[in-house]
């Protein structure tokens, strides 16, 4: 396997990198590209051993590094203007089209860990998705936070960090041990989510938009299947959280398996340890088969809810989402 340093231009100009790993030989319809979307302030390297593995099981994989994070951080936090707006309209969106210009022909799946399965809904390419799988795709309203854990939380991310971020100019989260260091916008962005994304997220520098019909519109263009996993132990990906987002896309099918630690005789695995190697054998099958055998039905643990065939579920109010979503048996 050759993993190759990509430059990635994003529609406003900024440069991202990443790398790539291709099969040899002639492209083919059958075989899929599948980019991985990192959660925040993540450095794409964190998804190597699923990736290589992802490769392994014969597919094209894309990784890379958000404006800010990693290898596409230059210099200084404090002067760049970043959102997740521009992560999604402008870094996500550049890996889209950088998919269909460079694996013509080929399926484009996506992989979104935490936000990064936020920010499909927001890329205007968003259309060219044929398949999607998420693990703790969330939009961090405090209030779907695990309960034993939610005012721990909603004082670390809701207060501490967008302190430091207004202090200086971005989060030092490296040094506090927490992450990467991570620009200030993106931090608003987290600390000031509310039980809708339209309402809440702002427009941080040029090169996106956030009014809120088109924001909406992008999510309901989606029209790849997704399959939502989430831990029962995360404390971020609770399922009141987890259905919250997947009522944004309202025009795809989408499935939510929920899985428990002891299903796969693990003591835990959170909202970061799927993609350990460790799970290779037992939950990794779980995303290849939904990504490269698609509809092939396999037994997973966990329980698997259904979701209206494409149509919105809805919310009776902002604050309690009332779900479409119904328990089947534990296949996918």
């Amino acid at each position: 396997m050759t993993v190759e340093p990509i430059q990635i231009p994003a529609p406003d100009g900024y440069m991202l990198h990443g790398f790539a790993r291709t099969q040899p030989g002639s492209r083919t319809p059958e075989r899929p590209v599948v980019i991985i979307n990192n959660a925040t302030a993540v450095k794409c390297q964190y998804y190597d051993r699923f990736a290589d593995a992802l490769f392994a099981q014969g597919s094209d994989v894309l990784t890379y590094d958000y404006r800010g994070i990693g290898i596409s951080r230059y210099g200084s936090l404090r002067s760049l203007s970043a959102g997740w707006l521009h992560w999604g309209q402008c870094d996500f969106e550049a890996m889209l089209q950088y998919a269909n210009r460079h694996f013509p022909g080929q399926p484009i799946h996506v992989v979104g860990h935490s936000v990064g399965g936020v920010l499909i809904g927001m890329a205007p390419s968003s259309p060219l998705i044929a398949r999607i799988f998420t693990m703790g795709a969330q939009y961090a309203y405090w209030p779907d936070y695990a309960q034993a854990s939610r005012m721990r939380m909603r004082l670390q991310w809701h207060w501490l960090m967008p302190t430091l971020a207004r202090l200086m100019g971005y989060v030092p989260a490296k040094r506090l041990g927490w992450m990467e260091d991570t620009p200030k916008g993106v931090a608003l962005d987290w600390s000031g989510m509310g039980p809708r994304i339209e309402q809440s997220i702002r427009q941080r520098g040029p090169g996106t938009h956030a009014d809120p019909a088109r924001l909406l519109a992008g999510f309901s263009v989606v029209r790849a299947p997704i399959l939502a996993v989430s831990a029962e132990d995360d404390p971020f990906g609770t399922t009141a959280a987890i259905h919250r987002l997947l009522d944004y896309y309202t025009g795809c099918e989408r499935q939510h398996l929920r899985l428990a630690p002891e299903q796969v005789d693990e003591n835990g695995i959170g909202h970061f340890a799927f993609f350990h190697s460790r799970f290779k054998d037992s939950l990794w099958p779980i995303a290849f088969k939904w990504l490269l055998q698609p509809r092939v039905p396999i037994q997973a643990p966990g329980a698997l809810s259904r979701f209206g065939d494409g149509q919105a579920s809805g919310c009776k109010d902002a604050n309690r989402p009332q779900h479409g979503a119904k328990t089947a048996a534990p296949t996918i």
